[in-house]
């Protein structure tokens, strides 16, 4: 599609491969910008082109290392709005510090809303997301905010794999995560499963009991982000001694740190689907089961459309 020039892209070093597929799309080069370190590790940037009165999107994922990929997305802000940009738009495919978003605990912080307020603060005027880890993040900005979903990607991928839903069943591997699960088994038309799950400390989940039948069907797990892995190959586990003919995961954000490769190799997992929103390492690129599809088409539309003053309303579904 083509567009006017009357914006530009920016992008950070978190995930520069996707910024450069959304740009394709959008038929523009990436904007310049220099993102490097001083000598003591402290972020430099420069902007290398004029953006004065431009309206301005600055694509970068807050994943792994989070605190350099934040910092560097904060600065970038700070200086297009000393440099005058008419609007600034955070374009963050993967929104981190998120699952931090209430007090679970005495005296612990809420990270997720901490980090909307920094963004306002350092010049954003709009934030641009996917699959964020609960939807209620939206609330925690003051300014305007557009929650994309994976599910569009996903679901055509599902479509094209299991072409009738008979013998499907999705499956949420929680309780939060019912509601991500019934959207896509209403729009499959196919059955809904539900692990229930206990997570005695951070990063670490025992499945107690499967709801509903799986016996004989493809089971297809759904979540918003994979970390360590074991909540994935427990679940895979108890779906497979519950009688599933096979297991299969659809997880959004492959942040895949400490031994989550090993575990899913070693799984009982078929494949493993993942968007692009975080960028895979070497060793996750290797692995069998790991399969990467492309969220350029859902980004770019809504930075066009975002310019455009056009309803994104579509691809919320």
């Amino acid at each position: 599609m083509s567009v006017s020039h009357d914006f530009k892209v920016f992008s950070g070093n978190s995930n520069r491969a996707l910024a450069e597929r959304i740009c394709e799309y959008l038929k523009r080069p990436v904007s310049k910008a220099d993102v490097g370190r001083f000598s003591d590790g402290e972020i430099q940037v420069e902007i290398g082109e004029n953006v004065r009165g431009f309206d301005v999107f600055v694509i970068q994922s807050t994943c792994p290392p989070g605190n350099d990929h934040l910092m560097e997305l904060l600065i970038m802000c700070d200086a297009l709005k000393r440099a005058s940009a008419a609007s600034i738009t955070a374009v963050i495919p993967y929104y981190g510090y998120s699952r931090q978003d209430r007090k679970v605990a005495a005296r612990t912080p809420i990270t997720a809303k901490l980090v909307a307020d920094l963004l306002a603060t350092a010049g954003t005027t709009r934030v641009v997301s996917m699959d964020m880890h609960a939807g209620q993040i939206q609330g925690f900005f003051n300014i305007p905010t557009d929650h994309l979903y994976a599910s569009p990607v996903f679901l055509e991928d599902l479509r094209r794999k299991f072409p009738s839903a008979d013998d499907l069943v999705i499956v949420s591997p929680d309780a939060g995560g019912v509601e991500r699960a019934r959207a896509y088994s209403k729009r499959l038309n196919c059955p809904l499963a539900i692990i229930d799950k206990r997570r005695p400390r951070p990063n670490a989940s025992e499945v107690m009991n499967l709801i509903g039948d799986v016996k004989g069907k493809s089971a297809i797990i759904v979540d918003d982000i994979i970390d360590t892995g074991g909540t994935l190959a427990q679940g895979a586990a108890a779906l497979m001694e519950k009688g599933a003919k096979e297991v299969l995961a659809y997880i959004v954000h492959p942040i895949l740190s400490g031994p989550a490769i090993t575990r899913i190799t070693e799984s009982a997992l078929t494949e493993l689907v993942v968007s692009d929103t975080v960028p895979l390492s070497k060793s996750a690129q290797d692995c069998r089961k790991i399969r990467q599809i492309g969220t350029e088409r859902l980004f770019g539309e809504a930075i066009a459309r975002i310019y455009r003053a056009e309803s994104l309303s579509s691809l919320f579904v």
